[in-house]
């Protein structure tokens, strides 16, 4: 059980603080043995304990009440002002409570008079319980933000497993309902034309399948490992076009280990296919560029489509979803534009900052902003 969990339950508070209060109350009272007999006081041990844990037992039943208002009133709000005015009074209030309350104890132990044991504790216990008041609140408001960031600790792992499980399905929804349907009426129809063609088309989105649901659980890999990705969709694109598509890589040999967003460009080519491409009948052509440039990595997918002033959607599905990855992965440390060329088409432009180990965003899940 730790110690979080056992403060959790009610019984086990209570005993951990008489626990606390009873173990000051014996320090205290060995403090005050001690220095009596060196002093020469014909103080005995019982004594001691029963005066020491009479003055300590009393702030463990006032500290009840002061807890609950340090919770109550914290400084972590904006309210802080009212918290202090409040809690200036409620430590006048106790250092009075407590010197009434132990003056009533000490009646009991000695038997004088409740002016006679309330007097010297005027003198003597103000300032003491003052600061015995504020030690409690700062005690209270330390456990209170040990607490809450213990709270934020466990949101953000119970947060980090929905993201990587939302994430995870996302992946796997890349290839959308669009490709798969025109995939398999692309099989279905090489069925009666060239058998052959379209059991290799089977193959090639049966290992495209396997590949994105291998590295659904991946954040980001190397560039290298995405353009790997990459081919088994254009080897099944280019069966459904032949020769109406041709793709050009214009990679930059160093930008091939760094880290990219995982499957960050299928869904950009399939984009430029989709919108770009299919709904014109002359040959289309894709261009990915990649080049690294001060600590960047700079990519691009551009096409010789219809471009945008043709009508076509200007960010559909797999270009917001693009972007709302980016947005998580890099905060605002990224760039993602959309590119009207004058000689016509689409120009898909980002850049991501250029490294080559695991980042933090796939080691701890953690969203820059």
């Amino acid at each position: 059980m730790t110690i979080g969990t056992a403060f959790q339950s009610r019984p086990l508070r209570w005993l951990f603080g008489f626990g606390f209060w009873t173990l000051l109350g014996l320090s205290f009272a060995s403090q005050f043995y001690l220095s009596s007999a060196k002093a020469g006081l014909e103080v005995t041990w019982r004594q001691a304990v029963s005066y020491a844990l009479g003055d300590w037992y009393v702030f463990a039943l006032l500290s009840v009440p002061a807890v609950r208002l340090a919770r109550r009133f914290s400084f972590d709000s904006r309210l802080w002002a009212l918290s202090l005015a409040i809690h200036i009074v409620a430590s006048v209030a106790f250092s009075l409570a407590y010197m009434v309350l132990r003056a009533a104890v000490g009646v009991f132990q000695s038997g004088a008079t409740f002016a006679d044991a309330f007097k010297p504790l005027f003198v003597k216990a103000w300032f003491f319980n003052l600061l015995v008041y504020w030690v409690i609140l700062a005690v209270t408001q330390a456990f209170n933000y040990y607490k809450k960031y213990r709270e934020r600790e466990w949101r953000a792992t119970q947060l980090e497993k929905s993201l990587a499980q939302a994430k995870l399905q996302a992946l796997q929804m890349q290839l959308n309902p669009h490709f798969l349907f025109n995939t398999l009426n692309s099989i279905s129809a090489l069925m009666h034309k060239d058998v052959d063609a379209a059991d290799q088309m089977v193959v090639r989105l049966s290992d495209l399948l396997r590949a994105a649901l291998d590295s659904s659980d991946t954040q980001e890999v190397p560039l290298r490992q995405e353009l790997d990705m990459l081919q088994l969709y254009l080897a099944i694109e280019k069966t459904r076009f032949g020769d109406r598509l041709s793709v050009d890589l214009d990679i930059a040999p160093e930008t091939l280990e760094a880290r990219v967003p995982n499957l960050i460009l299928q869904p950009l080519v399939e984009n430029a296919i989709r919108h770009g491409i299919e709904p014109r009948r002359r040959r289309g052509q894709i261009r990915i560029h990649a080049a690294s440039q001060n600590g960047t990595l700079s990519l691009q997918v551009s096409d010789n489509g219809v471009g945008l002033s043709a009508g076509a959607p200007e960010e559909g599905v797999g270009l917001s979803n693009t972007r709302a990855r980016l947005r998580e992965l890099y905060g605002d440390n990224h760039t993602f534009n959309l590119v009207s060329p004058q000689e016509g088409g689409l120009q898909v432009q980002m850049c991501i900052p250029f490294h080559t180990q695991s980042s933090d965003h796939e080691d701890s899940n953690h969203h820059r902003r």
